[in-house]
């Protein structure tokens, strides 16, 4: 770049100015390549998710296996790499992802599956945290007692991603998925608390067993004590704004305003998202409008869906990182090290799961028979009023049904980035103990479990011939509706006995019409179902004929509109409004005809 000689400058300040304007120049085109290269890399990486979800599609093989295949084949290829910062991960990745994942479970559910659902996300975490770390302390040189914990607590809370995709594709009974749900909804909180006890117990600080507990306590109430002040401080937000724009917006910020406020104050950050993720899905229903339901649910998915596929991608790419530092590892050392951890991720969950469910009957029906019976006055009343699914609540697992949780405990992103918050020195500046091994091990255990577990899930169910009784949820969904338009027609006989006049009397003729076709078809269905016959799903030529005629003229009035658009005759504002109307009406047709 040259200076103009003109400009008036002395020779000292001209100098100075054309070094200033080169610098700057040469800034600008830095920052231009690097955003372009980060621009890249966002592109192919999408590319590469919808790829692979079309594959897994096609093969039934699981994304998040196939995702983390290919980040470690590009990461063993030249070009640039992303590292992993655990303080992204957990700030920006996690609470979004957490907070859609609760959005979806049951609090229901979850409270009648208390007791399982607590013994997988506190007991065995915290024991499968002090087993790694004693087995580290007695076997691997150079690991202590803490650094072993603060891998054990790293490797701990399995990543229900996987496994809960693979689950809903092959119809796994619901209960199981309720306990896949809440384990991987709690136990963050809980490995990330005794993780920060660890490594203050190796850089020096001490360990008290009586200080540990009262820090768990302490952020774990906090935690869930910030999750339902933000729940119930954004219920008046969302009825004021009942756009969904709005709503949409408030439903975005809402895990980063929970998360920084329990981390404000201290607390579980990871706890306070769940928490008032939890509750705000289940109170959603009078919060949001219908409307705001449905786009809001349109954007998490597409949330879940990218944030999902980049970690997966990301986890892949810190291959090259965790086998830097093993060279100042015998391979003796290094091969204890990862059996250790493998094998107490998998061995240990199977064992844990048969010990609990051969507790005494009582333990496991007593909390919840005690809350059914309140909700619905009594015992005999549960075992009419609730369908199979929900009654199964009441029982101990089957060993079918332990053996497919056993292989559901497939590790993921949070593993990673609690590992890599290992600091690199203690507070007397010596090395932190054994911390490139740990990361090593961490990352085999996802590894592992993410490609082993992940893409055997699937042939482990259908083998087993776990499935979930689809005639006996289609019953109850029936009923529900049955139930709902009984309610309706209510309101209708309420409203005509009110003083109206002719134009409200034709209306109220013409939607109570409308409630008797539907109560008829739903009746009609139910009769259907009640032949099921080992909880298939029974055909029905006629609905299929309807449905498979109703998509045709959704698709010949698309047409229509779209051969007005292109002749002039309809604007494109009025197509989008018609369009939408067609697409309502098409998104309320099954993806798989049954009733």
């Amino acid at each position: 770049m040259a200076c103009p000689p003109e400009s008036g400058e002395p020779g000292p300040r001209r100098a100075r100015l054309c070094s200033g304007r080169r610098a700057a120049a040469g800034l600008r085109e830095t920052v231009l390549v690097h955003v372009e290269t980060v621009l890249m890399l966002v592109l192919a990486a999408v590319a590469v998710l919808v790829v692979v979800r079309w594959i897994a599609e096609r093969t039934g093989l699981p994304a998040a296996a196939l995702l983390t295949i290919l980040g470690s084949v590009y990461a063993l290829l030249p070009g640039p790499n992303i590292p992993l910062d655990p303080d992204l991960v957990l700030t920006l990745v996690l609470p979004p992802l957490l907070y859609s994942a609760a959005l979806d479970a049951s609090l229901l559910a979850i409270r009648r599956n208390l007791h399982t659902v607590v013994s997988l996300s506190v007991l065995l975490v915290l024991a499968t945290a002090l087993l790694v770390g004693a087995s580290f302390a007695l076997w691997v040189p150079g690991a202590t007692l803490a650094a072993g914990l603060a891998l054990g607590a790293a490797v701990a809370p399995p990543d229900p991603v996987a496994a809960l995709s693979v689950g809903r594709r092959v119809g796994l009974p619901p209960r199981l998925i309720t306990l896949i749900q809440g384990e991987g909804l709690l136990n963050d909180a809980t490995a990330l608390t005794i993780l920060s006890v660890a490594v203050a117990a190796a850089q020096g600080d001490g360990f008290s067993t009586p200080a540990a507990l009262g820090q768990f306590v302490l952020a774990a109430a906090g935690g869930v004590a910030a999750g339902v002040a933000v729940a119930y401080g954004v219920r008046p937000l969302r009825r004021i704004r009942r756009d969904p724009l709005s709503s949409n917006a408030i439903s975005l910020a809402t895990p980063f305003v929970a998360y920084l406020l329990a981390e404000t104050v201290h607390v579980s950050g990871v706890l306070a998202v769940v928490v008032a993720g939890l509750i705000i899905g289940h109170n959603n229903p009078y919060w949001a409008s219908g409307a705001s339901r449905l786009q809001t649910a349109a954007v998490w998915r597409l949330v879940d869906f990218l944030l999902e596929g980049l970690v997966f991608l990301l986890i892949g790419q810190q291959l090259p990182t965790v086998i830097r530092g093993l060279g100042k590892y015998s391979t003796a050392t290094i091969v204890t090290a990862a059996l250790i951890t493998v094998g107490v991720v998998l061995l240990l969950r199977p064992a844990w799961l048969l010990l609990t469910e051969s507790l005494p009957q009582q333990l496991h029906t007593r909390l919840g028979d005690q809350e059914l019976e309140g909700e619905l006055g009594s015992a005999s009343r549960l075992r009419t009023a609730l369908p199979a699914a929900a009654r199964a609540s009441t029982r101990r697992l089957r060993l079918r049904e332990i053996v497919v949780l056993s292989w559901a405990g497939t590790r993921g992103v949070i593993t990673l980035a609690a590992i890599f918050t290992l600091p690199l020195t203690t507070q007397d500046g010596r090395p932190f103990p054994a911390r490139d091994l740990l990361l090593f091990c961490a990352f085999l255990t996802v590894f592992v479990t993410l490609v082993v577990q992940g893409l055997t899930f699937a042939p482990l169910v259908r083998a087993l011939g776990l499935r979930a009784d689809q005639a006996d949820e289609a019953r109850l969904r029936n009923l529900a509706r049955v139930a709902a338009a009984e309610a309706g027609r209510r309101r209708i006989e309420d409203l005509a006995a009110e003083e109206h006049d002719d134009v409200e009397d034709h209306a109220i003729a013409g939607i109570r019409a409308q409630l008797d076709a539907r109560l008829t078809r739903y009746r009609r269905r139910l009769d259907l179902l009640e032949s099921a016959e080992g909880g298939e799903m029974p055909l029905s030529p006629q609905y299929e004929a309807a449905v498979r005629l109703r998509r045709s003229v959704i698709e010949a009035q698309r047409d229509e509109l779209l051969r007005w658009r292109d002749v002039g005759r309809l604007p494109d504002e009025s197509l989008r409004v018609l369009e939408r109307e067609l697409d309502q009406e098409e998104g309320l047709l099954p993806a798989n005809p049954g009733p």
